[in-house]
């Protein structure tokens, strides 16, 4: 016996009213059509910010909670290749904190930040280029290429993408030795160009040669500021664990956060930069420096929420 097939608006089995209760097609059908009128509103919202951004580099630095939770992981992977399909030419830089910090703890050596950095001894050192570029970047490009061969990994040490210098932590007004993280000097973005001309899609991980030849640990959005200024991308996202740039952080009191800051110029943000939380600060710099150096936008993202980078390019909220 053949079952019958699903009508095309709507679920099968068909929904039977209760004794008593009478049956309403047109109700049906008026609900159906709603659905489907929304979905073309979001879809003709798009339309001028696909225009905006045909052939356009967005740069995203991709890390936190979203590299960890496995829905936020595929919906990621799924909004780099939208982008992809829709035009744009998405370039994605990631770091692997949480990655690094476990696998350390299994080694028995401790984690330790000043002023947001991550203190890299030369130990930490072979970890951190282990992970990032053995697992982390391995495992970006493996999602991403679920959906088509478009994703190609590569490390900052790759083609001379970055070369950087020993760089220290600002903490209170004073530079600390944090041992072997990087400040980027220079960028020769021509191996992307031609990934990109290709339409690939570049996942970068963030770990730069010096000019005598040792690795250096660089942050990530530095990493990613740096490369959208080199490629003059329309966009820099970086995604974070929170959802946004607090007017007030931390709160008197917690129960009731400070607003969420919008939107506000790179002069006022440096002006913020000293009263903000370590962990907050590399990603503010970043931004400043993204804008300082030409990008036009840059936008910080709570990157638990599923989809958050296709909502900030593609919808007017």
């Amino acid at each position: 016996m053949t079952e019958p097939s699903a009508p095309t608006l709507g679920t099968w089995p068909p929904t039977v009213p209760a004794a008593g209760q009478r049956s309403d097609p047109a109700a049906g059908q008026r609900s159906d059509a709603a659905a489907a009128l929304a979905k073309a509103a979001t879809l003709i919202e798009a339309l001028p910010w696909l225009d905006r951004f045909h052939g356009q580099t967005v740069v995203i630095k991709y890390g936190g909670h979203a590299m960890t939770d496995e829905a936020l992981r595929l919906a990621f992977a799924q909004d780099v290749v939208f982008l992809r399909y829709a035009g744009l030419r998405p370039v994605v830089v990631h770091g692997g904190g949480p990655q690094i910090s476990a696998h350390l703890e299994r080694l028995g050596v401790a984690s330790t930040f000043t002023g947001g950095l991550r203190v890299t001894t030369p130990e930490t050192m072979n970890v951190v280029r282990m992970v990032l570029t053995g697992q982390v970047n391995r495992d970006v490009v493996g999602l991403i290429n679920r959906h088509g061969p478009f994703a190609v990994g590569m490390s900052g040490e790759d083609a001379n993408l970055f070369t950087a210098s020993r760089r220290g932590a600002l903490v209170d007004g004073e530079f600390v030795d944090i041992g072997l993280v990087g400040e980027i000097d220079t960028v020769d973005p021509a191996a992307l160009r031609v990934l990109l001309a290709d339409g690939r899609v570049p996942v970068v991980s963030s770990v730069a040669r010096g000019a005598g030849g040792e690795i250096y640990n660089v942050n990530a959005d530095t990493a990613a500021a740096a490369l959208a200024v080199a490629l003059g991308a329309a966009k820099l996202v970086v995604l974070t664990d929170v959802e946004g740039l607090y007017a007030d952080w931390p709160a008197a009191d917690q129960a009731e956060p400070s607003e969420v800051i919008s939107m506000l110029t790179a002069a006022d943000l440096e002006r913020l930069l000293p009263s903000l939380s370590a962990g907050m600060i590399p990603k503010m710099e970043a931004c400043v420096r993204a804008v300082r150096g030409g990008v036009p936008q840059a936008h910080v993202l709570d990157g638990r929420l599923p989809h958050s980078v296709l909502l900030e390019i593609f919808t007017d909220s």
